[in-house]
C-alpha cells in the first residue's frame, strides 16, 4: 500500500479555494454558453440517437474551456506577479519546463474547443475528427508533453531501458494516447452528466495521487486537475441535474485533451487514467471489435454503446450514470491503494475481463448504426 504524505495536508485549503473559484467561474459561464448555443443554432433536438426532452444547446464545452483557461491563466499571472510573502503560499515547481507544458496544454485546449465548435456546426466526417485529434497530440509534443518512458508492469525498471522509447515511437505512442483519450470521452458523452462526471472523478483521483502518494508530492502540477475538477463541478448542475446544457464536441474534445495531457504531466500516470477510465476504454475497444465483426465502420455512430444498450433495455438513465460513477470511483480507489505494479496489472486485467463478459452477456447485436 502506498505511503501518504501527511505534510501536504496543511496546503489543502489552497486547492479547495482554487477548485471553488473554478466551479464558480464555470457555473457563471454555463448560462452564457447556453445562450450562445441557442443564438448560433447549435442545439440538439430529440430524435434518432438523441432521446432527451426539449431543445438543448450543445455548447457547454465553451463554458468548460473558457473557465479553465481563465482560472489557470489568472493563477499563472498571480504567481508571476506575487511577492515573496504570497509566493510562500503557492505551490513550488521544481521543473523548469513546466510553464512550457502548461502553455502547450492551454494551446491544445483552445485548438480542441474551437474545432469542436466547428464539428458541432458542420458535423465533420470522421477523417477530419481524427486529424483534429492528431493535431492535439502534435501540439502536446511541441510543448514537451509526451510519453517517453513506460514502467515495466512485470517488475522493476522501464520498458526499452533508461533511455526510453526511440523518437518515432514516442511520437506514435503520444499521438495514439491523445486520440484514445479524446475518443473515449467523446464516445462516453451519450447520457447527461456521464462524460463530465467520469472526468471529474478522474481529476479527483489525480489530485490525491499527486499530492499524497509517493515518491514525492507534485504540488504545482496538481493545480491543473484541481481547476479542471472545479470547472466540471460547476458545469454538472446544468448538465446532469437540469439537463439544460450539453457539452458537445467542444467539451468532449477539450476534456479528452486535458485528461490526456494531465496524465502525462503528472509523472506519466497513464495506469491511473486507464484504471479510472477502464470501463469506457473497454467499451470503446469492444465497440470497435463488434462493429468490425458486423461489417460496420468503427467510426460510425449509433446506439450500440454500453450506456445506450442499458438505456434501451429499460435501465433508468440516472441509474446508468451513477453506476458508471461508482465503478470509476472503486477503480480510482484501487489506484491509490495498490502500490505493486503486478497488482495494478492484475486489477486492469480483471477490469477488462469483467467488462467484456458483461458486454458479451448483454448480446449487443443491434441494428447497424447510422453514419454521422
Amino acid at each position: 500500500m502506498p505511503v501518504l504524505h501527511t505534510t501536504a495536508m496543511v496546503d489543502v485549503a489552497f486547492y479547495v479555494v482554487l477548485g471553488l473559484v473554478a466551479a464558480l467561474a464555470s457555473a457563471m459561464l454555463s448560462p452564457v454558453s447556453g445562450w450562445l448555443g441557442r443564438t448560433w443554432g447549435l442545439v440538439d433536438r430529440p430524435g434518432g440517437r438523441r432521446q432527451h426532452r426539449g431543445i438543448v444547446p450543445r455548447t457547454g464545452g465553451l463554458a468548460l474551456w473558457a473557465s479553465f483557461t481563465l482560472v489557470l491563466g489568472f493563477y499563472l499571472a498571480v504567481r508571476e506577479a506575487a511577492g515573496p510573502e504570497l509566493r510562500a503560499w503557492l505551490p513550488v515547481s521544481h521543473d523548469p519546463l513546466e510553464d512550457r507544458r502548461i502553455w502547450a496544454l492551454l494551446g491544445g485546449s483552445a485548438f480542441c474547443a474551437v474545432w469542436g465548435i466547428v464539428d458541432d456546426r458542420f458535423d465533420l466526417a470522421s477523417r477530419w475528427q481524427y486529424l483534429i485529434q492528431i493535431g492535439a497530440g502534435l501540439i502536446a509534443m511541441a510543448g514537451l508533453i509526451f510519453i517517453k518512458h513506460v514502467n515495466n508492469p512485470l517488475g522493476p525498471g522501464l520498458l526499452f531501458g533508461p533511455d526510453g522509447f526511440p523518437w518515432w515511437l514516442v511520437l506514435a505512442v503520444t499521438v495514439f494516447w491523445f486520440m484514445g483519450c479524446i475518443n473515449t470521452v467523446n464516445w462516453l458523452d451519450g447520457l447527461s452528466g456521464l462524460a463530465a462526471g467520469v472526468s471529474a472523478i478522474l481529476c479527483a483521483v489525480l489530485v490525491v495521487h499527486m499530492l499524497y502518494v509517493l515518491p514525492e508530492p507534485q504540488a504545482s502540477v496538481a493545480v491543473i486537475p484541481t481547476i479542471l475538477l472545479g470547472v466540471i463541478v460547476g458545469f454538472l448542475p446544468a448538465n446532469l441535474w437540469r439537463r439544460s446544457l450539453f457539452m458537445g464536441s467542444s467539451g468532449s474534445y477539450f476534456l479528452g485533451n486535458a485528461v490526456a495531457a494531465v496524465g502525462i504531466m503528472g509523472g506519466a500516470k497513464i495506469a491511473t487514467v486507464m484504471m479510472v477510465l477502464g470501463l469506457p476504454i473497454v467499451d470503446v475497444a469492444w465497440l470497435i471489435f463488434s462493429r468490425l465483426r458486423r461489417g460496420v465502420a468503427p467510426w460510425t455512430s449509433g446506439r450500440d454503446h454500453l450506456h445506450f444498450v442499458l438505456l434501451d433495455r429499460g435501465v433508468p438513465e440516472r441509474a446508468i450514470v451513477f453506476a458508471y460513477y461508482l465503478f470509476c470511483c472503486l477503480f480510482g480507489a484501487l489506484t491509490l491503494l495498490l502500490d505493486d505494479r503486478i497488482n495494478k496489472l492484475l486489477a486492469l486485467l480483471a477490469l477488462g475481463l469483467g467488462a467484456v463478459t458483461v458486454m458479451a452477456l448483454l448480446g449487443r447485436d443491434y441494428s447497424e448504426p447510422k453514419s454521422r
